[in-house]
């Protein structure tokens, strides 16, 4: 007998599973320094093991609407899942920081600018202050590498709060609900120019349990990059191509990676009748005068080119960096003097294997633009230097919104409830002790929903018997 599944169940499912994981945040997320337990203490043992629990809540509730979506007769409309986004966000916008301490980071940076520091030259620690003591260690020596865009909107931030911590996470998680919105906004409009189903583009892309931990519970600015590129796309989808460009740039001038957005802008205009030149150059000054007047209005200068090369961590488990360090491994037990060039080459490998697969993606997917951004951006993902699990979300954003087909979607689906699981509340890495938590908590989530599963099973009614002779 299939489980009985309806939108309000999986409603209430989720929103235990948010609710959980804020409250255990309370002791176990990336908490400001003055407010941390001791990693071995009881409240942060509790709140571990309530956070995995939500976790995976989170993802049963997940997978659970995503069988309700590929319903024939059962299945939500958009409003209904742009209602269920709220519901689940909801637990979460009063949360601590979860996942990771990056937040710190923009709002110390924020500072900065607005105290016309050069953030391109030095990290927060040049700041000092309580709120540069917020920031992760290996990350207070190290230039801002985010466009003038971003740092804009962290200086208004600076300014609005004060320096006060708590109204400048609280805003800062705004934004990244704004990016959210926006990305929700965008999709369903997307799938239909792609042929694709714009339910599934919807929980697929925006209720995605990345989405919820990363970009609302760990208020990211990839949020903010996606939303705007989201933006830009159906613009040029639309009559606007260069508001379009407009929008995309902002995006890069968030985050970089957005920028491969404006080749999709001249296809786009390419197939609405454009010649090929006229449609490059239409993007190529939208872009330029863009970046132009952003950076001159935060006041930033020109220096975030050159910090698009800031350090990774030495510890990155990106594919590229973990090759280096083996290589190096190796190299240094042979006795050779090129082990620490190992990791340097390999990244330079893993950009020229990225521009080579990228090539052949718009060779060939050239048609369907949307789909073929999608999957370049999870090529740069993949194959750059420093990878996190928020960083699925470049590509899995817009493959939402235009896979081809069912068999796509669940295997990216798959790829989700893996990296949903690969970190910490605190954002920090993990003991022995901590898995020990941390899977348990995810074990007695699994034993409630067998339980709750048994439990529906026996007070389902009987299906009704023919008459027998």
């Amino acid at each position: 007998m299939a489980f009985p599944v309806d939108l309000r169940r999986c409603r209430t499912l989720g929103l235990a599973g948010t609710a959980f994981l804020a409250l255990g945040g309370e002791t176990a997320g990336a908490l400001p320094a003055r407010e941390l337990p001791a990693a071995s203490s009881p409240q942060a043992a509790l709140g571990l093991v309530g956070a995995y629990f939500g976790v995976v809540l989170l993802i049963a509730a997940w997978l659970l609407l995503g069988r309700l979506v590929r319903s024939p007769d059962r299945r939500p409309g958009t409003r209904e899942l742009m209602g269920v986004l709220v519901i689940w966000s909801i637990p979460l916008l009063l949360a601590p920081p979860l996942f990771s301490r990056d937040v710190y980071s923009y709002l110390a940076q924020g500072a900065m600018a607005d105290a016309h520091l050069d953030v391109y030259s030095h990290g927060p620690a040049l700041l000092g202050g309580p709120l540069a003591d917020e920031v992760a260690p290996m990350w207070r020596h190290t230039a801002a590498p985010y466009g003038p865009v971003f740092l804009g909107v962290a200086s208004a931030l600076a300014k609005a709060s004060r320096g006060e911590l708590p109204a400048g996470l609280f805003g800062m998680r705004l934004v990244a609900l704004l990016g959210v919105a926006l990305m929700a906004a965008a999709l369903p409009r997307l799938a239909r120019h792609s042929g694709a189903d714009p339910a599934a583009a919807l929980w697929l892309g925006a209720l995605n349990p990345l989405v919820l931990l990363h970009l609302v519970a760990g208020a990211h600015n990839d949020a903010v990059m996606l939303g705007l590129l989201g933006l830009g796309l159906v613009a040029a989808l639309g009559r606007w191509p260069i508001l379009g460009a407009v929008l995309v740039t902002l995006a890069a001038l968030v985050k970089a990676p957005a920028a491969l957005g404006l080749a999709a802008i001249v296809v786009l205009r390419v197939r609405a009748g454009d010649r090929p030149p006229r449609a490059v150059l239409t993007a190529a000054g939208s872009a330029a005068a863009t970046t132009v007047v952003a950076t001159a209005a935060a006041g930033t200068g020109y220096g975030w080119i050159g910090a698009l090369n800031t350090p990774v961590s030495s510890g990155n488990w990106a594919l590229t960096s973990l090759l280096g360090r083996a290589t190096g491994a190796l190299l240094e037990r042979l006795g050779s003097d090129l082990a620490p060039l190992a990791v340097p080459v390999w990244h330079a490998l893993g950009v020229m294997t990225a521009v080579a697969v990228i090539g052949c993606i718009w060779l060939r997917l050239r048609p369907r633009p949307v789909y073929a951004l999608g999957l370049s951006l999870a090529v740069v993902a993949a194959l750059g230097p420093a990878i996190r699990p928020w960083y699925a979300l470049w590509g899995l954003f817009l493959i939402a919104a235009a896979a081809p087909s069912a068999s796509v979607r669940h295997r990216v689906a798959a790829v989700t409830g893996v990296l949903a699981l690969a970190t910490l509340p605190s954002g920090g890495p993990a003991d022995a002790g901590q898995l020990v938590l941390a899977v348990s908590g995810g074990v007695l989530a699994l034993v409630v929903l067998v339980q709750a599963h048994q439990t529906a099973q026996a007070q389902a009614p009987a299906p009704a018997t023919g008459r027998t002779a």
